[in-house]
């Protein structure tokens, strides 16, 4: 099994230790990984913004980077959702279609391809507020949506549930967008930030000292907003915590 390792460019750029921790993790776990070293940007911002030249240069050189692997993980929905349903600024050949087919976040290869349910060495004694990004709930199905009856799951979830000490709370408006958007917050910021103050203030609310998720925009929006309130909450992503972070 040939596994790539996908490294968002803010989370190279601003969060590296996710970087790290996601690697890491991926080892334990008995993966042998790769790490592309010329990778850069999968061209989703670009791409959000009709600016599909520039999209395409960075989708051509992701292509260039992943092709031949049989699995290529990331951990962020948002970037992983970008490459498997919208990596259309360039011509869709069999290398594309196959980086496309091949590409995993990490919560969904962990919970579907691996399979893993326990984590021996992970212990997080806080009290956590999942936070499900609009891409990982309805781009890549990771949990149930509440406006589609259907019975519950949540993939990170049962995923967590492998972890000593940890407590889960529940806001009010569990699958509510933060208001992060990519650059929907460049765009409309006044809306946006009333959204993630709404966000952070309903996980506070429901007791939560931690919010945890795939996505380290969103949580890095929140984290923003949730200091502004003056608020005490903190933010990590789930590959840290599933890799034992010392907290």
């Amino acid at each position: 099994m040939k596994i790539a390792l996908f490294v968002p460019c803010f989370v190279d750029a601003w969060f590296p230790e996710v970087g790290i921790a996601t690697l890491e993790l991926l080892e334990r776990l008995g993966c042998e990984v790769d790490y592309p070293p010329r990778q850069t940007c999968c061209g989703q911002p670009m791409a959000n913004s009709g600016c599909m030249e520039a999209a395409a240069g960075s989708e051509a050189l992701l292509v260039e980077n992943f092709r031949g692997y049989d699995y290529i993980v990331g951990p962020s929905a948002s970037c992983i959702h970008h490459i498997r349903h919208h990596l259309t600024a360039i011509a869709q050949s069999e290398e594309v279609k196959q980086v496309r087919a091949n590409s995993y976040e990490l919560v969904e290869f962990l919970h579907d391809v691996l399979q893993v349910r326990e984590f021996p060495w992970a212990e997080f004694h806080h009290r956590v507020g999942l936070h499900n990004s609009c891409s990982a709930l309805r781009g890549l199905q990771h949990a149930s949506i509440s406006e589609v009856e259907a019975p519950f799951f949540s993939k990170p979830l049962s995923l967590l549930q492998g972890v000593k000490g940890i407590e889960f709370t529940t806001p009010q408006r569990p699958d509510e967008c933060c208001g992060f958007g990519g650059t929907f917050s460049v765009s409309e910021a006044p809306v946006s930030a009333k959204m993630g103050y709404d966000k952070v203030n309903d996980h506070q609310q429901a007791g939560a000292e931690y919010i945890v998720s795939a996505d380290m925009s969103c949580l890095m929006h929140q984290k923003g907003c949730a200091q502004r309130m003056g608020m005490g909450l903190k933010f990590i992503h789930i590959a840290q915590v599933l890799n034992g972070a010392a907290h």
